[in-house]
This record gives C-alpha cells, structure tokens and sequence, in this order.
C-alpha cells in the first residue's frame, strides 16, 4: 500500500488529472463538493488519503475511471485491506479499514447522485464492524500528577508546558481543541474556558480548575510575551518560535513528559482526556455532565468510561463475592509466607465486613435496577 505523506497539504499525486473523466478530475470536484458544505478540512484531508490509495490501487490494475469501477472490483479492495500488512507485520484495525472505506463509498454516492456514472458500484458496500475497545492506558491520579510535575518551572518552556498539561488533565479537551485556544477563550474569573468549533463544529462552554488557571495566568504574565511574534493572533499556547502548535507537535511534546515520567504507561494527550472522565466518575459525577464536558455527541460514546471506572465494581466485588468475603466464626486457608520468604498455606481466622457496610456498597447498583436490561 502506498505511503502518505503525515503533513496535511502535500498529499501524493495519483490519476491523470487531465483527463475530465478520470479518477483524479472527478475527485477534485468532490473534495470542492465536501468543502462547500461545510464540513471540515479534517475531513477533506481524511478523505484525500483514503481516496489516495484507492485511485493508486486502481490504476496498478489498469482502471483510471469511476465508470470503469465495478462492485466485484470495490469487494476486492475490501478484501486487500483486510489481508494488508504493515512493516511491522500487524494487520490494519478494522477501525483503520472503515476509515478508508468511508470516503469510497461517499465518493460514488456522490458521482451517482450528480449522473457522472451510470450506477453506483459502492452502494452495497457493508463496512467492517468496528471494534469497542477500551482505552489501552489510563493514568490513575497519582501517576498524573507524576507527568503534570515533570516540566522545569524554573524556565521559561517549563512553566508554558506546565501550564499545557495542567489545561489537558482539567479539561479533558481534545488535542486540536488545546491548540487552538485563544486568550479570549478564557474567563478567569468565572472559571471557564469556551472549546470553539470543536469536533462536529460545535462550541462548548466547560469549567477548567483553579491550579490550571494559576498555571495559565502565570505563563500569560510572564512568559508568552517572550514567545509571542507580531502579529499576534492571539493564540493562547505558542512554540518557542512564537507560531501556534500542530497537532503532531504537541503529541510529541506531551508524549516525552509521559516517557520522562517513568510510570511504565505510553501515550499523549488523550490520556489526560481519559483520566479526566475516569477519574471524575469515580469521584461521583454523573455521566451526562461528563458527557459534556467531552463534548460527545452520543452518551453511547461517553459510557466507554463506566467501563473503565473499576473503583466501584471493585468495592462491590470485595464486599459481596463469595470468594473474596469469609463467613464469620470459619477458618479459612489463605497463602502467606514463613520466615524464609517460602509461600505456604496457613489457616486463618475468617473475617467478613459488617452487613452495614455490605449493605451501603450494594445501595448504587440497588438505586438502579433497570440498568441491566
């Protein structure tokens, strides 16, 4: 499979973009299409990518035009992306695989909607199912605080990176969200911070915390003049060359405090993004306020986290299990070790928490008895 470049705009060439009627012509119009309605350069540059490869696969098998695509011939590409390995040997996602099919299938609906074919050969395209996964790491408080306290705050870089990481751990925003902050953006003195344009071109308004906030006055007063080039956008967090962070570059940075860390988790700013959520539903927040601070469109995508929020299931697990909860006045053989270190089983006086105690676990999962269902 063709390579793409990773910097948005130098796309590789693909087609014969002379011809009117060929993949590359009809393409252009469509990404023109996708503009004028609106949606966002993300998506466009997704769909250049994804349609990148597929007009570089057809003209390897000698099919230059949209009228000359088939639906045996899109089935087969399907089938190349599942049996596609990377360098590294591992298979595409079944994620990565929808996100390539996706602007296919848009791309020929489009064509038939405007008769520039005769039948669209993607319209029963079925995509893979994606896989409902849960988040690979999440940083529990402590391991956190550990990366938010890795910058030097005794220059300049370190008190802006400080100031960075405090914002992603209190908000939980999204990375291109961070990025394009402005000063504007901010109410300090009510405590909250307005996300413009976030993911579906929505706004929101959220609360950001009292040390982030320090933090962030601290970088504005003394430090962003130093970094700031005229004219100046008003870009809240600036690069030490005064320009306003990319995407990427602010993963690498964020990734090198969690390396530096040393807590044996990798990742970047969507760690905070779920520590955030994790660990606000432990502490008791209901998930719709969780919802919006996210900014999901769907509960569905938000409820990943009471999956990942354990503290409680644990507290009922220990309480209630059989396994996990002696009965009183038994004895129970438990492992332990002698004074040699040498594991051995010894009987032990059985303990059981107080039925209060069972009983004031159990109370969450009681108060809702239609959540299973």
């Amino acid at each position: 499979m063709p390579r793409v470049d990773a910097k948005r705009g130098t796309l590789p060439k693909v087609g014969d973009a002379s011809d009117p009627h060929g993949m590359a012509a009809h393409f252009a119009s469509f990404l023109e299409w996708i503009r004028v309605r609106g949606y966002s350069e993300q998506t466009a540059h997704n769909a250049a990518v994804a349609m990148g490869l597929f007009i570089r696969w057809c003209s390897e098998r000698g099919v230059s035009r949209p009228s000359e695509v088939t639906k045996p011939l899109v089935i087969r590409y399907q089938r190349h992306l599942y049996h596609y390995r990377t360098k590294s040997g591992m298979p595409l996602s079944f994620k990565s695989q929808q996100a390539r099919l996706t602007p296919i299938r848009a791309f020929f609906k489009y064509l038939s909607k405007n008769n520039l074919v005769l039948y669209n050969p993607a319209a029963d395209l079925e995509l893979p199912k994606i896989e409902k996964r849960l988040p690979r790491c999440v940083l529990s408080a402590s391991e956190a605080e550990s990366v938010i306290n890795v910058p030097d705050v005794t220059t300049p870089l370190g008190v802006r990176d400080r100031a960075i990481l405090e914002t992603f751990y209190s908000t939980g925003m999204r990375r291109l969200e961070l990025v394009g902050l402005k000063i504007l953006d901010l109410d300090i003195e009510r405590g909250t911070v307005m996300v413009r344009l976030g993911k579906g071109k929505k706004d929101r308004m959220i609360p950001i915390g009292e040390r982030a906030l320090l933090w962030i006055e601290k970088y504005l007063y003394d430090v962003r003049h130093q970094l700031v080039v005229e004219p100046d956008d008003g870009t809240l967090f600036l690069s030490s060359r005064g320009e306003p962070f990319s995407g990427m570059w602010m993963s690498s940075l964020v990734r090198e405090y969690v390396t530096a860390a040393n807590i044996g988790k990798k990742g970047s700013c969507h760690l905070f993004r779920h520590a955030m959520a994790t660990l606000m539903l432990e502490g008791g927040a209901d998930i719709r306020f969780i919802q919006a601070m996210l900014g999901h469109a769907d509960l569905s995508t938000t409820q990943i986290y009471t999956q990942v929020s354990i503290r409680k299931l644990k507290e009922i697990h220990t309480a209630t299990h059989p396994a996990r909860m002696m009965r009183t006045g038994g004895t129970a053989r438990i492992p332990t070790r002698d004074e040699d270190g040498a594991s051995v089983v010894a009987a032990s006086p059985a303990m059981s928490p107080p039925c209060d105690a069972r009983a004031s676990l159990a109370l969450p999962l009681a108060a809702d008895p239609d959540e299973e269902e």
